[in-house]
């Protein structure tokens, strides 16, 4: 009778797992499934390498990906040194109890929760204005950085905090120094902790609006310089969407190669994991 009762829970359980997983890929395929739906029909080369024309609802999005590569180029080459730097800090240099260390955890997760609103109005008064950078694509690229920033240094701090203490046992009785360490053992075997974090704050970024409206602006005219305004994916979408009579079609077009990106982008760094974990693994 106890085992009947077992057996009958974990088919249960099983049903509501199972359940669970299939509600989010659903969800998922129907969200792509009306992309493509309305959107297919417009995706071409041309569409891709082109410029916007008669305000979206012609042409391509060309200028759009550029800028949106180099805003987000911008927010992941700051994010990531001073990301991997202070959840080092954290992880390796301060202990739980250390008043400092508890500072700097929750002031960030304070900070992962605050409207990417807020953070757009920040980044105008002080990339903007204060240090007179503009409506520009390095403005939008700095604000972002201090979006996924958290989410950055939260995830790989726990990435280096599940590492079992042998390694750093090990690593010592061997003589390495803590930067050795550190570099040569820790960090390999947080890597794949370390781009989750990244996959989390780069799907963030290329889909953020709010804060780019407030610091790189609308202009969908092909970039010059990082100083020059730039109008993001996401933003692209929003305007098509709610601005411009008729433009729905090229909205779900680039809506599609939103998603793609990001498909390709968490593909990527899963692949770049495995590889790294693989040839980081000890011979046995």
């Amino acid at each position: 009778m106890l085992t009947q009762t077992k057996d009958t829970e974990e088919r249960i359980w099983t049903l509501m797992i199972w359940s669970s997983v299939g509600l989010i890929s659903l969800g998922f395929l129907w969200i792509l499934g009306d992309l493509l739906w309305h959107g297919w029909t417009q995706l071409n080369w041309n569409f891709l390498f082109s410029s916007p024309k008669n305000s979206g609802r012609e042409g391509g999005i060309g200028p759009i990906l550029i800028s949106t590569s180099l805003i987000i180029g911008v927010c992941m080459i700051i994010a990531w040194p001073i990301g991997l730097g202070t959840a080092i800090f954290l992880a390796e240099y301060t202990q739980d109890h250390h008043r400092f260390g508890r500072l700097i955890r929750g002031s960030l997760d304070v900070l992962a929760g605050v409207p990417s609103i807020v953070f757009g109005l920040f980044g105008n008064a002080l990339f903007c204005q204060a240090l007179g950078l503009g409506f520009s694509i390095l403005s939008g690229g700095l604000t972002l950085a201090c979006m996924v920033l958290p989410m950055l240094i939260r995830t790989t701090e726990e990435s280096f905090r599940a590492i079992t203490s042998d390694q750093r046992l090990a690593a010592t009785a061997l003589g390495f120094s803590r930067s050795t360490t550190i570099w040569c053992i820790l960090l390999p075997a947080a890597m794949p902790g370390l781009l989750a974090g990244s996959i989390l704050g780069l799907g963030r970024a290329i889909a953020e609006t709010a804060a780019l409206i407030f610091t790189s602006g609308y202009v969908d005219r092909m970039p010059e310089s990082l100083l020059d305004s730039g109008r993001s994916l996401s933003i692209h979408i929003y305007d098509l969407a709610m601005n411009v009579a008729g433009g729905n079609p090229n909205a779900y077009a680039t809506a599609i190669v939103l998603v793609s990106l990001l498909i390709i982008i968490n593909l990527t760094a899963s692949w770049i994991a495995d590889q790294w974990t693989t040839s980081n693994q000890l011979p046995t």
